[in-house]
């Protein structure tokens, strides 16, 4: 293919081919040119009367280029619309003091009506005024990371997968740790780059370090920087805990300046070349534990090309040891997301409604997942935690309005012990009311103990003696015998051999004998 720019040198090196005696089929392959290219520059010689084999030195053959070529010899002719573009030199030298080539030339062209295309910019900027875009191209020596200072983590693409079990083709990536001073590292292939595998990732390889450098230099990911900004980010919520937890300060690097870590972007393509191209993995734990053991055994002991020293190794005897030592416990990894309290006072977090205080009904609250709990927390205040179930509802009876749990926190044992605190009777009341269908009548038992808040534990008592002595200790009969004051009458005895019985007896003395025209 033939170059995309010619310059002097170029055209001149086709010349000392061809005066060597070199066809253009051999000139065209030595060179990578087409072979069209060749010709079209060997013609003119040829017209101009030189012939291969004659000897002429560079200078010589530059002097024609020269005169044959002005618009490559001269770049202000090689394009006419170079001309247009310098008629801003000075305007272009000024912007790119501050701003990219990218931003002069959109200036230029929405407020000055330039009309060259950004490629042709770009072009005659490198061209014409190499000196204002050199010192950022420049690469600038570095001093040497200290041992334990730093590690430097990405995620690369590796390449597709077929799972032989399932036959389904799945994307894999990698994600990196390199130690910084050593440039030993740590590769987990993963199929996804969301945050929890982001998290996890650093966990493991915490863990495959045994410490953790002081700082991690990372990209503008998603997964772990939610707002690219080298002065204010604003992390991945869990990443951000997760990197406290072990004591790392998190460094993202610039927006579109990965060169901020160089180690670990070197790496990706090794990683990619070393340990997965042309080899076969039968399941993803196969492929985690060769990754592990490819660090260690290939990667690991390699000569490196800038520190000439096999990474295991320098870190073993020199990086190790500066490692800030991992926390006791390890962190369990989360996932964050919003849920709204409902007038229930329940939210709805994967499928299951858990309750929360009733005081945050209405409001939107951040829920911290793990797969053991749930967390529900307003801004860093934790409000309530779950432990994590497939039911359909979790409800813990104290996030409720006490008015409104009364019946459930209220229950049969709640009513006995209650009762018993009311007196005797009282306690055989409500006793022999729970004693069929307890849950239906449950609302009986509760009313009967509150009727001890209006009447006294004394006459309510004596009201369920009473009714107790009527076979009918039920909540309305105990009320009306204590609304009519019925309970200072001594217990009722039925006649002997009456037909009725207490059915017959029981309405006549809760209406009053005067229902049945008699006087008290």
């Amino acid at each position: 293919m033939a170059r995309r720019e010619f310059e002097v040198r170029d055209i001149i090196e086709i010349y000392m081919h061809w005066q060597a005696g070199e066809g253009i089929r051999s000139i065209a392959r030595n060179l990578g040119l087409d072979r069209n290219t060749v010709r079209k520059y060997i013609r003119p010689a040829l017209e101009a009367g030189f012939k291969p084999g004659e000897t002429r030195t560079e200078a010589e053959w530059a002097e024609f280029v020269r005169k044959t070529f002005p618009q490559i010899a001269d770049p202000m002719k090689r394009h006419k619309v170079f001309e247009e573009i310098g008629q801003h030199r000075d305007a272009i030298k000024e912007g790119l003091k501050e701003n990219k080539v990218s931003t002069v030339w959109q200036r230029l062209h929405d407020e000055a009506g330039l009309e060259g295309s950004l490629t042709s910019f770009r072009r005659y900027v490198r061209s014409m005024m190499p000196e204002a875009t050199l010192a950022r191209e420049v690469t600038v020596w570095r001093p040497e990371v200290p041992p334990g200072e730093e590690g430097q983590v990405d995620f690369g693409y590796l390449g597709k997968w077929t799972d032989p079990v399932t036959g389904m083709t799945h994307r894999v990536w990698a994600f990196v740790m390199v130690m910084a001073f050593s440039r030993h590292m740590f590769v987990k292939p993963v199929f996804r780059m969301d945050a929890k595998t982001w998290v996890e990732s650093h966990i493991l390889a915490f863990e495959f370090f045994g410490g953790v450098p002081r700082r991690v230099v990372l990209d503008n990911l998603k997964s772990g920087v939610l707002k690219p900004s080298i002065y204010d980010p604003a992390f991945n919520r869990d990443y951000a805990q997760m990197a406290s937890h072990y004591g790392a300060l998190v460094d993202p690097c610039r927006q579109g300046h990965p060169k901020d870590k160089p180690r670990v972007e070197r790496q990706v393509p090794y990683v990619r070349e070393s340990l997965w191209r042309g080899r076969e993995f039968s399941s993803p734990s196969h492929m985690e534990s060769e990754a592990v053991r490819w660090c260690l055994s290939v990667a690991g002991l390699r000569i490196h090309g800038t520190t000439r020293q096999r990474p295991l190794e320098q870190f073993e005897n020199e990086e190790k040891p500066n490692l800030k030592a991992l926390p006791e416990k390890r962190w369990e990894s989360a996932s964050w997301q919003t849920a709204k309290v409902g007038m229930d006072c329940h939210a709805s977090v994967g499928g299951t409604l858990y309750s929360v205080p009733f005081k945050f009904a209405g409001r939107t609250l951040d829920v911290r997942v793990t797969d053991k709990t749930i967390q529900f927390f307003l801004g860093e205040e934790l409000v309530k935690t779950h432990s994590r179930t497939k039911a359909r509802r979790k409800t813990d009876v104290e996030d409720l309005p006490p008015e409104k749990m009364a019946f459930f926190a209220r229950n049969p044992e709640w009513c006995l012990a209650r009762a018993a605190e009311i007196g005797p009777a009282a306690l055989a009341a409500v006793h022999e009311v729970l004693s069929v269908n307890t849950l239906y009548n449950l609302r009986q038992a509760q009313g009967l103990i509150r009727l001890a808040e209006r009447y006294g534990a004394l006459r309510v008592n004596a009201a369920a003696e009473r009714a107790i002595g009527f076979g009918d200790p039920r909540y309305t009969t105990v009320k009306n015998i204590l609304e009519k004051g019925l309970e200072r009458l001594p217990s009722p005895e039925l006649a002997e051999g009456t037909s009725d019985g207490l059915a017959g007896s029981l309405p006549a003395f809760l209406h009053g004998n005067a229902a049945f025209g008699q006087e008290e």
